[in-house]
């Protein structure tokens, strides 16, 4: 296994000088963070990843999470690195003040928890869900569950989990059975079964806090009588001591095709007289208020592909660099000879261009969730109510667009790794397999692609008839003029190739919104490819930024070595590349939206 580095200088760089650090300073509350706080925390992250986090990835998933009689044994190791997670403070990295946490934006919690994916992705589930926790009793939780449960779980000393699916729901809500019979104390006692419970059980902590959804007795059929409650491994007593166990237990774990060390769990509640439970907010609210979790949670997973891509590139890089085989067709290094019968594979253009796919994909995908973190702190903390508008809006648009099309280049690039490493790279003990296995349950967490993609098309650009997508494209339209203008051929060329995925990109919005509310149908044949499209080209307008800035430090610099050469030029060809081998997509993309959907519509089910 190759030894992960988590890429600082592209995160700094893209934070300080291409989202723009000093605007997230300007929001309170970020007052305090500047470059001196900023290094130190990425560092730091950076030591857990590589140094505790990274050498347990392998052996996690080859031991795997463990069940007997209800009881969850996590990997070796495993346990002793969530210790230094929690103590180190990085669960509350980005919590409330109010209960504990520093407060941070999550334009810095998110390289963060990109890094800690990256290193191990099998531990990093456990934080995401407890944070997702976190975020829904803020918003929706009464005084007595935020100020029972919270510090705790912000500190890490607990965790947290989503309870949703059931083994007849799936993923349609509308069916969820587990009920909650009301108590003449105010609680409740929960009865049913939820399965896909990650980290429903586990032994990093001494009390875990599910989030369930239920129906009350005599609640509306559907979506309208769903409600949702806390629901505690252990009571809680009035000193905050734990008291005895409740009544749920995880009665078995999946059996799954990677991450392994995280357990997924089938969670049972109410087998020996009910568990007890706490209702957040108002009754019949509970999946709107669940969705304050899922959207969390979505960003998450939307980071997942990027952790997945970059690993999977590092991973493929040293493979390629090592790895002897074949003659040269372009010209290499002197030190290799005149005429080396056989050279590293990285010296193959077919090679070469598969590693620049997998870096141009980790790169964007990275680029853009960083900003949609940035979008979310402004909407979040801004004190101009226009500003919190506008930007929530651009949230709200892009949230199925970087978990949906963030996880899919995931897989992308963890496959493209797969091949890069040939044969070997189908056996396991080159561990490139376990990039591929562990990433394929993004597409599906919290919503699968095409669920994402309908949610796109439907409530985000549908519903308003494209507006934020046009707005936003108008903004990317901006960029044009000043690629054009630097002076660097490659960013012409760049800007040229960006011009024309922005113009499929606003042809293809402008279908949908017109569609849409006539033949909703037909839009939804083609969600999936125009999810692919809006992130292919918002990636790729975050890569001309980032080049952009690359080439005017280049400019400023003059050849004094103020900066860091190499890095710079690499950041403006992965854009040019991107432009010619991956925007240039769009156009395929958009046919697809527009014209796709009659096959898919005509196709009636008897002829399969």
């Amino acid at each position: 296994m190759s030894a992960y580095a988590a890429p600082l200088k592209d995160i700094t760089f893209l934070l300080r000088d291409v989202i723009g650090l000093a605007q997230i300073t300007q929001l309170p509350g970020c007052e305090e963070v500047t470059d001196d706080l900023l290094t130190p925390i990425l560092e730091e992250a950076a030591k857990l990843a590589t140094n505790v986090l990274s050498p347990i990835n392998r052996s996690g998933d080859k031991e795997g999470a463990k069940w007997n009689a209800g009881v969850v044994t996590t990997p070796a190791g495993f346990k002793d690195a969530y210790r230094q997670y929690s103590e180190g403070g990085w669960s509350a990295l980005a919590g409330p003040p109010k209960f504990g946490g520093q407060g941070l934006p999550h334009a810095v919690a998110i390289p963060v928890s990109e890094v800690i994916g990256s290193a191990n992705m099998a531990f990093k589930l456990c934080p995401l869900l407890t944070n997702g926790a976190v975020e829904a009793l803020v918003q929706h939780g009464s005084p007595y569950l935020q100020d029972t449960f919270l510090p705790k779980m912000v500190s890490g000393e607990w965790t947290g989990t989503m309870n949703l699916t059931e083994p007849q729901a799936g993923s349609d809500l509308a069916l969820v059975r587990t009920k909650a019979v009301p108590q003449a104390d105010g609680t409740y006692k929960i009865f049913g079964t939820k399965i896909f419970i990650t980290y429903g059980e586990h032994d990093y902590t001494d009390n875990i806090i599910h989030l369930v959804l239920a129906r009350i007795e005599g609640a509306p059929e559907g979506v309208k009588g769903i409600s949702l409650f806390v629901v505690p491994k252990k009571m809680v007593n009035a000193d905050g001591t734990l008291g005895a166990r409740n009544d749920v237990k995880c009665v078995s774990i999946e059996h799954k095709l990677g991450i392994h060390a995280s357990p997924t769990c089938v969670m049972m509640y109410g087998e020996d007289g009910g568990a007890i439970g706490y209702v957040v907010g108002e009754p019949n609210r509970g999946l709107e208020y669940m969705f304050v979790m899922m959207n969390a949670a979505r960003l998450g997973v939307g980071l997942e592909g990027v952790s997945i891509a970059e690993r999977a590139y590092q991973h493929a890089l040293v493979w390629a660099r090592e790895r002897v085989q074949g003659r040269p067709t372009t010209a290499v290094p002197a030190a290799l000879g005149d005429k080396p019968k056989s050279v590293p594979i990285i010296y193959h253009p077919d090679v070469k261009r598969m590693l620049l796919t997998m870096r141009a994909y980790a790169e964007a995908s990275r680029a853009l969730i960083y900003w949609t973190a940035s979008c979310l702190d402004i909407a979040e903390k801004s004190t101009d109510a226009h500003e919190k508008q506008t930007h929530q809006a651009l949230v709200d648009l892009m949230i199925p667009i970087v978990k949906g099309w963030s996880t899919e280049i995931g897989i992308d690039v963890a496959s493209l790794g797969i091949q890069i490493h040939g044969g070997m790279g189908f056996v396991e003990e080159t561990g490139a397999a376990q990039y591929y296995r562990d990433s394929r349950i993004s597409t599906i967490y919290e919503g699968t692609t095409g669920i994402q993609a309908i949610d796109l098309v439907g409530r985000k650009v549908g519903r308003e008839g494209g507006a934020t997508s046009f707005v936003l494209i108008q903004e990317m339209e901006k960029l044009l003029p000043l690629l054009m203008a630097a002076g660097d051929i490659n960013l012409q060329a760049f800007s040229k190739v960006l011009a024309g995925g922005l113009r499929e990109f606003k042809r293809a919005t402008e279908w949908v919104a017109l569609t849409f509310p006539s033949n909703q149908g037909a839009v939804n044949a083609g969600a999936v490819h125009y999810l692919k499209l809006a992130g292919t080209v918002c990636g790729g307008w975050m890569m001309g930024r980032a080049a952009l800035v690359a080439a005017q430090q280049l400019a400023a610099a003059k050849g004094e070595g103020r900066v860091d050469t190499d890095f710079l030029k690499a950041k403006i060809m992965t854009t040019r590349f991107y432009g010619d081998h991956i925007i240039s997509l769009s156009t395929g993309f958009s046919e697809a939206i527009i014209t796709g959907a009659e096959s898919v519509l005509q196709m009636e089910e008897a002829y399969f």
